[in-house]
């Protein structure tokens, strides 16, 4: 699916998705990734939301931002407290949706001028 938005004013945009790539500034990546508006992060090393724990988030406190949008791949899951126990230590809140649902969050957030991470799973 495309996305469009007017402007990204130098930010990154994800501006298509599918089950099988992820399209930020209409580059596209075949792989697990963390976007934020001025950051691509592409050795993210998730597999997939069950094999995800702390050590996976440590990047992303780096980056010090607001709200982690975690996109669970084509299903809907939740993660147990514990494995995003240090998001929560740091003051960082932590939205569980579709890939899909978190790429179009994701814009909204940005365009917005809010610092969101998109911790994006295939």
């Amino acid at each position: 699916m495309k996305l469009h938005l007017t402007t990204a004013e130098n930010n990154n945009l994800i501006t298509a998705y599918s089950e099988s790539y992820i399209e930020i500034n209409k580059q596209r990546y075949a792989q697990n990734l963390i976007v934020m508006p001025e950051a691509v992060i592409l050795d993210w090393n998730a597999e997939n939301v069950n094999a995800l724990n702390n050590d996976h988030f440590q990047e992303i406190i780096k980056l010090k931002p607001e709200v982690v949008l975690l996109g669970t791949g084509g299903t809907h899951l939740f993660l147990h407290p514990k494995n995003y126990q240090i998001l929560t230590e740091n003051g960082i809140a932590l939205e569980c949706m579709t890939t899909a649902a978190a790429c179009r969050t994701y814009n909204i957030l940005m365009s917005e001028g809010r610092t969101v991470a998109a911790a994006l799973i295939l």
